[in-house]
């Protein structure tokens, strides 16, 4: 299994915006779209969330918007972490 490669997000990791720790819970659920799934599998999705949570913890937050980019398949991989009372979203852009 290769995962796509995080891409760097678009503002800085001190940015006031850059606070999301991507850690669903009973009250902020992580889905996945079933395009997403479709393309890049549950096991990948997983996996690449993971990444997001160590990026998370080693920043002390990142931007609600990530990206993983991949060679293999025709689009990126978004993760979207809702404010209070959504959710963590893994999708494509033409999801959105």
């Amino acid at each position: 299994m290769s995962l796509p490669t995080l891409k760097s997000q678009e503002i800085p990791y001190d940015d006031p915006e850059s606070t999301n720790m991507f850690l669903p819970g009973p009250k902020k659920p992580f889905v996945a779209t079933p395009a997403a799934i479709e393309m890049y599998s549950e096991e990948v999705i997983l996996a690449c969330w993971q990444v997001l949570r160590q990026q998370a913890d080693l920043h002390q937050g990142i931007d609600y918007l990530q990206v993983f980019e991949s060679s293999e398949h025709p689009e990126n991989l978004w993760f979207i972490e809702d404010g209070s009372g959504g959710a963590i979203t893994a999708l494509l852009a033409s999801d959105y």
